[in-house]
C-alpha cells in the first residue's frame, strides 16, 4: 500500500514560522507533525510514502532521508512549480493501486485501515475522510423573502458542516482526470470526477482531528498532543 503526503505547500498561513520551516516539519511535542503521520501510516502497514516536495525540500529530505529510521521507505516528487493540491499526483507514475493521500499538516487519530477498507467495499472512485465541524457566525444574520423584506433575525448563529479533513483515499482511475504538470486543487478535481459519473463518497470520522494550517489551530495541537500522545501513537503510549 502507497501513500502520498503533500509537503510542498508554503504554510503562509503560519508565517513567519513558515519563513524558516516547511509546515510539515513544524513540530508537536517532541516531533514534527509529518513524523506523527507517517508512523500513523506505518502502524497502518503502508510501506511506502511518496513526499511532494516544494518549499523549502531540502530540509524535509535532510530530516527524512529515504525513511529507513522510520521504517518505511520514503521517496520525494518534486513540484518545479505549484501545482495545487491535486495536481502533484500527475507526476507521480506508479500509483496502480488503491493508495492514500494525506495533507501533511493533519493531526487526528482516525483508523487508517478501516478508512481503507471502507473505501474498497464501497467501489467509489474516491472517498474523503470527513469531520462535522461546528462554525460561529459572530454577526447577526438576516433571513430575507425576494422582496428583501426581512423575516427572521439570528443572532451569532452556529452551523454544522461536513468538511474534508484533507484524508483522501483513491483508486487509481483518478489519476486520468488529473492533467500532467498542471495546476489543480482537490474541489475541482472531485467535481470532475462528479461531472464524469465517478462516485465519490464521505467516511464519516467523530475523534480527534485538526488542521493545523491556522496559528490557533497549531498552538491548540501542541496542548492537546501533550496529554492525548496515546491517541496518535499509541505504539509510545507510557
Amino acid at each position: 500500500m502507497k501513500a502520498v503526503i503533500l509537503a510542498g505547500g508554503k504554510g503562509t498561513r503560519l508565517a513567519p514560522y513558515t519563513y524558516i520551516l516547511p509546515k510539515p516539519l513544524m513540530p508537536i511535542g517532541d516531533m514534527p507533525i509529518l513524523e506523527i503521520l507517517i508512523l500513523q501510516m506505518k502502524r497502518a502497514g503502508i510501506n511506502e510514502i511518496i513526499l511532494t516536495v516544494g518549499h523549502l525540500s531540502h530540509l524535509l529530505r535532510a530530516y527524512f532521508e529515504n525513511g529507513q529510521k522510520f521504517g518505511v521507505e520514503i521517496r520525494y516528487s518534486l513540484e518545479d512549480q505549484p501545482l495545487g493540491t491535486a495536481g502533484p499526483l500527475s507526476l507521480i507514475e506508479d500509483l496502480d493501486r488503491t493508495f492514500i493521500v494525506s495533507n501533511g499538516d493533519v493531526l487526528c487519530d482516525l483508523d487508517i485501515v478501516a478508512f481503507l477498507a471502507t473505501h474498497q467495499q464501497s467501489g467509489a472512485a474516491a472517498t474523503i475522510a470527513m469531520y462535522n465541524k461546528q462554525v460561529n457566525i459572530d454577526l447577526g444574520v438576516l433571513k430575507l423573502n425576494g422582496e428583501n423584506e426581512i423575516i427572521d433575525y439570528l443572532e451569532k448563529p452556529s452551523y454544522n458542516f461536513p468538511v474534508s479533513m484533507g484524508l483522501y483515499a483513491f483508486e487509481p482511475r483518478v489519476l486520468q482526470y488529473i492533467p500532467r504538470n498542471h495546476y489543480l486543487d482537490f474541489p475541482d478535481l472531485v467535481l470532475k470526477l462528479l461531472e464524469a459519473g465517478e462516485t465519490v463518497r464521505g467516511y464519516d470520522f467523530d475523534g480527534y482531528w485538526r488542521d493545523l494550517g491556522r496559528k490557533e489551530d497549531y498552538e491548540q495541537a501542541i496542548e492537546d498532543f501533550e496529554t492525548m500522545r496515546h491517541l496518535f501513537l499509541p505504539d509510545q503510549a507510557e
